[in-house]
């Protein structure tokens, strides 16, 4: 007799602009290191969403063919945006994909800009998200939002941009609490990296940054 799949098990949706056009207020950096830690981030924020216990499958969503191939060998399932230049479009349409391939599984979305991202984090937000509903993760900043998450596609309804704490908030999604450092911790300047690396940055990230002191 087949099992159903658990709902708490999620697929993890991580969109990624191509590395050589993200991160653009770290453009005080050398571009060739600005790039490499757009690309070190989002496989750092693979690697630690791989590692969560309550995780199933890991989706990136990209246009970058030079990076899906990359996070295909890391052991990720991959997308093209379906949207050009809208990214709540385009994570609906790969909820409606992930639903197709992974039947049964809750969906969440995680910026690919979380270098410090442990999966004990991950486990602890997404064990928040409410039966029937959503769920999100506020930044560090308290404005933005980190992580986005549903029980089933049905109720997955993002709403990343400008101010999606309070986007998120007002559809009617339920705040994570905690302090969750990790996975609160984006990187969008210098400021940000810098309190990523107080955390622990993953390997890809002091990679990075070692070869670009170098």
């Amino acid at each position: 007799m087949s099992v159903s799949p658990d709902p708490r098990s999620f697929v993890v949706l991580v969109p990624v602009k191509p590395p050589a056009q993200g991160k653009s207020r770290l453009a005080d950096l050398p571009d060739d290191l600005r790039t490499a830690l757009a690309s070190a981030f989002a496989r750092d924020t693979l690697s630690a969403a791989r590692s969560a216990a309550c995780v199933a499958e890991v989706m990136v969503v990209t246009d970058d063919a030079a990076f899906a191939s990359v996070a295909a060998d890391d052991g990720c399932a991959t997308l093209p945006d379906g949207v050009t230049g809208d990214l709540n479009a385009s994570l609906v349409q790969a909820a409606l994909e992930a639903a197709r391939r992974w039947p049964g599984h809750a969906v969440a979305a995680v910026c690919a800009d979380l270098p410090a991202l442990t999966g004990d984090d991950l486990d602890e937000a997404l064990a928040q998200v409410p039966e029937g509903g959503a769920a999100f993760v506020a930044d560090a900043q308290g404005t933005g939002t980190t992580t986005y998450a549903a029980w089933s596609v049905e109720a997955f309804d993002p709403r990343f941009g400008v101010r999606s704490r309070d986007a998120h908030f007002e559809a009617g999604a339920r705040e994570v609490t905690g302090m969750l450092a990790t996975l609160r911790q984006d990187v969008d300047d210098l400021g940000d990296l810098g309190r990523a690396m107080v955390l622990g940055v993953g390997r890809y990230t002091a990679d990075a940054m070692g070869h670009g002191a170098g």
